[in-house]
């Protein structure tokens, strides 16, 4: 067992020298690749060359970034050098991602992150002049450009009186709501002594058949109800018919 491990040992060791002594022809190919404006090509090369050498990974991914921001894609580009400020020790490698990250924000014209980007470049280096007047314009044109700072608070406003509004209109519904029901309880109307009589044949109820001998059971239980129980609203029923439907005068709710 331990002739085997120290033979697995071995083996990785000679797998690690192997793949150090292999050399990066990725980066330089898109390089060149990069000299002849071919930057989708250039951008492949760099891709592998990030993803397969530890070695010149910043360096890699600075190229990509440049490589994919010639394609008109800024926003990628820009993810590519933020990863370089963030994995590199290398204070000339960081400024260099900080100007073109800087470039970036520029033709976004987003001024205020361009300062920002420039600034930090120049803090990694203090002496690069193109960096320094890069930042001179992007704080120039900031001032002249000042960002809507007040637009989220604006539109908090806005959505504050819509909601104010709806509020509003709900309450005038809910107070019509309550309007209208005390209309109901006041309105001798509503009362069910004002119903005019239907028509012949155009009753809620059908008329119950009569049998052979007159009148049905049904129809004189109703009618000896009437007259032991319901004997005044009988008679006021008669008073509404003859004065055709005209309301009739009760009482004042105090």
């Amino acid at each position: 067992m331990k002739k085997i491990a120290i033979l697995v040992l071995i083996l990785l060791g000679f797998a690690v020298r192997a793949q150090t002594r292999e050399k990066d022809f990725s980066l330089p190919s898109g390089n060149e690749q990069m000299k002849k404006k071919k930057y989708a090509d250039a951008e492949t090369d760099y891709r592998i060359s990030r993803s397969k050498f530890t070695k010149n990974k910043t360096a890699a991914t600075f190229n990509l970034g440049n490589s994919i921001y010639l394609q008109d894609q800024p926003d990628e580009a820009a993810l590519a050098y933020q990863k370089v400020i963030k994995e590199s020790k290398s204070r000339e490698e960081k400024h260099r991602a900080y100007h073109n990250l800087g470039n970036i924000h520029m033709k976004q014209k987003n001024y205020e992150a361009a300062v920002d980007d420039y600034k930090n470049g120049l803090i990694n280096d203090p002496s690069d002049e193109h960096t320094r007047y890069n930042y001179a314009l992007a704080k120039s044109l900031l001032k002249k450009n000042p960002p809507k700072k007040y637009d989220k608070d604006k539109k908090k406003d806005q959505n504050k009186k819509d909601q104010q509004k709806k509020d509003q209109q709900k309450q005038q519904d809910d107070q019509k709501k309550d309007q209208d029901k005390g209309q109901d309880k006041k309105d001798p109307n509503k009362d069910g002594q004002d119903k005019p009589e239907p028509k012949d044949g155009q009753g809620d109820q059908k008329e119950q058949p009569k049998p052979k001998d007159g009148i049905s059971k049904q129809r004189l239980q109703n009618l000896l109800e009437a007259v032991n129980n319901e004997e005044k609203k009988v008679q006021q029923k008669v008073n509404t018919k003859k004065l055709k439907g005209k309301p009739v005068q009760t009482e004042k709710d105090w």
